[in-house]
């Protein structure tokens, strides 16, 4: 029989719907479902969709790539056997077969779907990597990671479309619990990748790790240290892309997972008062700022219509996510008490610029212009509040759109997500000067045709004019050049540039090469 609900509706606790019976058949309606059940008939195998593509069903999630395990009495790597006789089946279909690992690859239609046979897994205590045998569906749903992605539909004749739930993932689902199948201090332990799984289904879906199941992270934290830089990151990265993000860190860090991959962040974390005077709590600071950034973001995208041009959307706006997890990460190191200002931390975005290559380094996450991007912006970060909360003038604005180039609107969404000020005073006072700020922006680009400045006077029209080879006299003339505009005392063109050059030129004691 197919478990089925009496109605169609959400429940409100999660965005899981209560399905039936033609609900679910409804929704095994593309044809690859009943090709690979009728191929599993034909070769006397069981199959079942198994795991993420089931629990999405339930909770409305789109989802594309479908995992099949096929149970085949007997019959050695079975999940292999079905996708050979669905390749004869189906002809030009694009199958890749993975013997060393006992698995197949299909896509067809715009579906991917992996096979698997069903097994049993054992492990050694020094590796996540499991010594796998051959088993039935229960073994299979015994080894699965959490009782939400152990609900399997059979795509046998039969009994197609019937669930099979041994674990009650179905109201796991309903009532917002993550919760493993079995001991979960041995399946944490088995692989410890699965605590950081925990966290992020908790804040992907917004769910609640059961008691028992977050007292087993606890205990199990050392055991992450097995687990490679990549995959931690991985984790990180989908718990960061998350609608609020900050749920996964609270959890990383109540579990105590956050100070052994992440220590930087729990630096943050404290507050500390002398003289009556206390700084903010950077940690929790740092996780609204990532919040408000999130939620901006899904609000431009949902403005615009479609993602907009820029490193800062780029990955689902993961990398403008990772700069607002590390624009204060230099606090603590610049952290200093002043007897007049109270507790300071000057220069703490330079600083925390700095430690970024390593952070990245470490967490085997990508150095190249993703890394830079990133550095850029926490460099910047504290410019156009200064600029808000002084004078704005034309000169300021400029160089801060020659430095941030067209990075710029990400920096100025990253500024806005900054203030968290619960003054609304002073919340409305940065509102008003960020606007000020922008309106300035807009208006100099327009004007002076700075955002990637390229100097209208180049390092290799110097060398030629004077008969220079590489030198410093050019670096201060290009530097003179540059100050020039970018201080508005000439405009943006050659004429005014090329004589300015020879005036401070004459002062280097420089001649034009005669020809």
């Amino acid at each position: 029989m197919i478990l089925c609900y009496l109605c169609t509706e959400k429940n409100e606790k999660t965005d899981m719907r209560h399905l039936t019976e033609e609900d679910i058949l409804k929704a095994l309606e593309h044809p690859i479902f009943k090709l690979i059940g009728e191929t599993a008939d034909e070769l006397g195998l069981e199959c079942y969709v198994i795991g993420g593509w089931v629990r999405d069903l339930f909770l409305e999630r789109p989802s594309k790539d479908i995992d099949v395990v096929v149970v085949g009495k007997g019959i050695e790597r079975p999940g292999i056997v079905i996708a050979e006789a669905l390749k004869q089946r189906l002809g030009k279909a694009n199958i890749a077969i993975y013997r060393n690992f006992g698995t197949a690859q299909l896509k067809y239609k715009q579906m991917e779907v992996e096979f698997v046979g069903a097994r049993r897994e054992s492990y050694d205590h020094n590796s996540r990597k499991p010594i796998t045998e051959d088993g039935t569906l229960e073994e299979d749903q015994n080894r699965r990671d959490f009782t939400i992605n152990a609900m399997a539909l059979c795509l046998n004749r039969e009994r197609f479309g019937e669930l099979v739930d041994p674990f009650n993932g179905l109201y796991d689902l309903e009532d917002g619990i993550i919760a493993t199948p079995l001991d979960p201090d041995v399946t944490f332990s088995d692989d410890p990748l699965r605590m950081m799984r925990c966290i992020r289904f908790a804040t992907q879906l917004n769910f609640y790790i059961e008691d028992e199941t977050f007292e087993a992270l606890e205990r199990n934290k050392e055991r992450i240290k097995i687990v490679s830089a990549e995959r931690i990151a991985d984790e990180l990265n989908k718990i960061i892309l998350s609608p609020a993000p900050s749920k996964g860190f609270i959890d990383l860090e109540r579990c105590g997972l956050l100070a052994l991959i992440f220590p930087e962040l729990t630096a943050l974390q404290g507050v500390e008062t002398r003289n009556g005077k206390a700084h903010k709590d950077n940690f929790y600071h740092t996780l609204e700022v990532l919040d408000n950034v999130a939620k901006m973001q899904r609000y431009q995208a949902k403005e615009e219509g479609q993602k907009t041009e820029g490193m800062g959307q780029e990955d689902g706006g993961l990398w403008l996510r990772w700069a607002a997890l590390l624009h204060d990460i230099g606090k603590p190191k610049s952290k200093r008490w002043d007897n007049l200002a109270g507790w300071t931390f000057h220069n703490h975005n330079n600083i925390g610029a700095k430690l970024i290559p390593n952070i990245f380094r470490r967490m085997k996450l990508p150095m190249n212009e993703k890394m830079k991007y990133v550095q850029k912006l926490v460099e910047l970060h504290m410019r156009p509040i200064v600029i808000a909360d002084e004078e704005v003038t034309d000169s300021a604005v400029r160089r801060l759109l020659f430095e941030a180039g067209d990075d710029i609107d990400d920096l100025m969404l990253l500024c806005t997500a900054d203030v968290t000020s619960k003054n609304a005073e002073k919340r409305r006072r940065f509102k008003q000067n960020f606007e000020l700020v922008r309106e300035k922006l807009v208006e100099i680009e327009e004007k002076d045709r700075i955002r990637n400045f390229q100097p209208p006077v180049s390092g290799e029209d110097i060398m030629a004019l004077f008969g220079l080879n590489p030198c410093r006299q050019v670096g201060i003339l290009k530097a003179a050049i540059k100050d020039a505009i970018l201080d508005g005392k000439i405009p943006n063109e050659y004429a005014p540039a090329h004589a300015l050059l020879i005036e401070e030129a004459k002062k280097l004691g420089l001649q034009v090469k005669k020809s």
